[in-house]
Protein backbone atom coordinates (compact mmCIF):
# COMPACT_ATOMS: atom_id res chain seq x y z
CA UNK A 1 0.00 0.00 0.00
CA UNK A 2 2.67 2.46 0.78
CA UNK A 3 4.18 1.54 -2.51
CA UNK A 4 1.03 2.04 -3.96
CA UNK A 5 0.98 5.82 -2.08
CA UNK A 6 4.28 6.37 -3.23
CA UNK A 7 3.45 6.26 -6.86
CA UNK A 8 0.30 8.29 -6.53
CA UNK A 9 2.11 10.84 -5.68
CA UNK A 10 4.96 11.19 -7.93
CA UNK A 11 2.18 10.98 -10.37
CA UNK A 12 0.74 14.00 -8.41
CA UNK A 13 3.96 15.71 -8.61
CA UNK A 14 4.17 15.24 -12.50
CA UNK A 15 0.74 16.46 -13.17
CA UNK A 16 1.39 19.75 -10.84
CA UNK A 17 -2.08 18.52 -9.02
CA UNK A 18 -1.60 20.75 -5.66
CA UNK A 19 -4.26 19.16 -4.25
CA UNK A 20 -3.33 15.43 -4.32
CA UNK A 21 -0.22 15.89 -3.93
CA UNK A 22 -0.75 18.29 -0.35
CA UNK A 23 -3.15 15.63 0.42
CA UNK A 24 -0.58 12.46 -0.80
CA UNK A 25 2.12 14.27 1.18
CA UNK A 26 0.20 13.98 4.25
CA UNK A 27 -0.89 10.86 4.29
CA UNK A 28 2.95 9.56 3.82
CA UNK A 29 3.41 11.71 7.04
CA UNK A 30 0.44 10.25 8.81
CA UNK A 31 2.44 6.63 8.28
CA UNK A 32 5.50 7.57 8.79
CA UNK A 33 4.65 8.60 12.14
CA UNK A 34 2.81 5.51 12.65
CA UNK A 35 6.14 3.55 11.48
CA UNK A 36 8.23 5.56 13.81
CA UNK A 37 6.04 5.19 16.91
CA UNK A 38 5.86 1.39 15.94
CA UNK A 39 9.53 0.97 15.76
CA UNK A 40 10.10 2.59 19.08
CA UNK A 41 7.04 -0.06 20.37
CA UNK A 42 9.98 -2.93 19.47
CA UNK A 43 8.21 -4.89 17.13
CA UNK A 44 10.76 -3.19 14.38
CA UNK A 45 8.50 -4.19 11.53
CA UNK A 46 6.94 -1.04 10.63
CA UNK A 47 3.13 -0.95 10.47
CA UNK A 48 0.69 -3.24 8.19
CA UNK A 49 -1.57 -2.42 5.61
CA UNK A 50 -4.63 -2.58 8.11
CA UNK A 51 -2.96 -0.08 9.96
CA UNK A 52 -2.57 2.43 7.07
CA UNK A 53 -5.85 1.82 6.45
CA UNK A 54 -6.46 2.77 9.76
CA UNK A 55 -4.70 5.78 9.40
CA UNK A 56 -6.51 6.81 6.10
CA UNK A 57 -10.06 6.11 7.68
CA UNK A 58 -8.90 8.83 10.59
CA UNK A 59 -8.18 10.97 8.03
CA UNK A 60 -11.07 10.67 5.91
CA UNK A 61 -13.40 11.08 9.27
CA UNK A 62 -11.25 13.95 10.50
CA UNK A 63 -12.07 15.95 7.09
CA UNK A 64 -15.70 15.02 7.14
CA UNK A 65 -16.04 16.84 10.30
CA UNK A 66 -13.97 19.80 9.68
CA UNK A 67 -15.90 20.05 6.59
CA UNK A 68 -18.96 20.22 8.56
CA UNK A 69 -17.56 22.82 10.79
CA UNK A 70 -16.52 24.77 7.92
CA UNK A 71 -19.82 24.39 5.73
CA UNK A 72 -21.55 25.54 9.27
CA UNK A 73 -19.17 29.10 9.33
CA UNK A 74 -20.31 30.01 5.74
CA UNK A 75 -16.82 28.91 4.51
CA UNK A 76 -17.55 26.97 1.57
CA UNK A 77 -14.28 27.22 -0.26
CA UNK A 78 -12.85 25.71 2.73
CA UNK A 79 -14.83 22.89 2.78
CA UNK A 80 -15.11 21.93 -0.62
CA UNK A 81 -11.14 21.70 0.05
CA UNK A 82 -11.35 19.07 2.71
CA UNK A 83 -14.16 17.27 0.12
CA UNK A 84 -11.59 17.51 -2.90
CA UNK A 85 -8.87 15.81 -0.02
CA UNK A 86 -11.27 13.10 1.16
CA UNK A 87 -12.02 11.97 -2.35
CA UNK A 88 -7.90 11.44 -2.94
CA UNK A 89 -7.64 9.80 0.70
CA UNK A 90 -10.69 6.79 -0.26
CA UNK A 91 -8.77 5.76 -3.63
CA UNK A 92 -6.54 4.46 -1.22
CA UNK A 93 -9.43 2.65 1.00
CA UNK A 94 -11.92 0.03 0.21
CA UNK A 95 -15.45 0.26 -1.34
CA UNK A 96 -17.62 1.26 1.60
CA UNK A 97 -20.54 -1.23 2.96
CA UNK A 98 -24.10 0.24 2.67
CA UNK A 99 -26.01 -0.07 5.26
CA UNK A 100 -27.69 -3.61 4.27
CA UNK A 101 -24.05 -5.00 3.82
CA UNK A 102 -23.00 -3.36 7.51
CA UNK A 103 -25.94 -4.87 9.12
CA UNK A 104 -24.98 -8.48 7.59
CA UNK A 105 -21.62 -8.00 8.53
CA UNK A 106 -22.70 -6.86 11.89
CA UNK A 107 -24.90 -9.75 12.48
CA UNK A 108 -22.07 -12.36 11.22
CA UNK A 109 -20.13 -11.25 13.78
CA UNK A 110 -21.97 -11.49 16.82
CA UNK A 111 -22.89 -15.05 15.56
CA UNK A 112 -19.20 -15.85 15.02
CA UNK A 113 -18.27 -14.79 18.32
CA UNK A 114 -21.31 -16.25 19.82
CA UNK A 115 -22.08 -12.72 21.28
CA UNK A 116 -25.02 -12.80 23.97
CA UNK A 117 -24.92 -9.73 25.65
CA UNK A 118 -23.37 -6.68 25.91
CA UNK A 119 -20.37 -7.88 27.26
CA UNK A 120 -19.32 -9.34 24.27
CA UNK A 121 -19.47 -5.88 22.27
CA UNK A 122 -15.88 -5.64 22.65
CA UNK A 123 -15.03 -9.14 20.96
CA UNK A 124 -17.33 -8.44 18.03
CA UNK A 125 -16.48 -4.62 17.51
CA UNK A 126 -12.36 -5.94 17.56
CA UNK A 127 -13.86 -8.58 14.98
CA UNK A 128 -15.45 -6.12 12.86
CA UNK A 129 -12.40 -3.88 13.13
CA UNK A 130 -9.64 -6.70 11.79
CA UNK A 131 -12.34 -7.81 8.87
CA UNK A 132 -13.32 -4.46 7.81
CA UNK A 133 -10.68 -2.07 8.47
CA UNK A 134 -11.70 1.27 5.97
CA UNK A 135 -15.07 -0.56 4.78
CA UNK A 136 -17.55 0.78 7.69
CA UNK A 137 -17.92 3.76 10.12
CA UNK A 138 -17.33 1.61 13.47
CA UNK A 139 -19.46 4.57 14.97
CA UNK A 140 -22.44 3.32 13.26
CA UNK A 141 -21.09 -0.47 13.63
CA UNK A 142 -21.12 0.27 17.62
CA UNK A 143 -24.60 1.36 17.82
CA UNK A 144 -26.01 -1.80 15.50
CA UNK A 145 -23.77 -4.02 17.61
CA UNK A 146 -25.41 -2.24 20.73
CA UNK A 147 -29.28 -2.61 19.08
CA UNK A 148 -28.12 -6.01 18.66
CA UNK A 149 -27.19 -7.27 21.94
CA UNK A 150 -30.06 -5.59 23.97
CA UNK A 151 -28.28 -2.55 24.75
Amino acid sequence: MQERIAEALKTAVKNQDKVRVSTLRLIVAAIKDRTIAARTADNGDGITDAQIMDILAKMVKQRQEAATTYEEAGRLELAEQERAEIGVIEEFLPRRLDADEMALAVQQAIEEMEAASLKDMGKVMGALKGRYAGQMDFGQAGALVKEKLGG
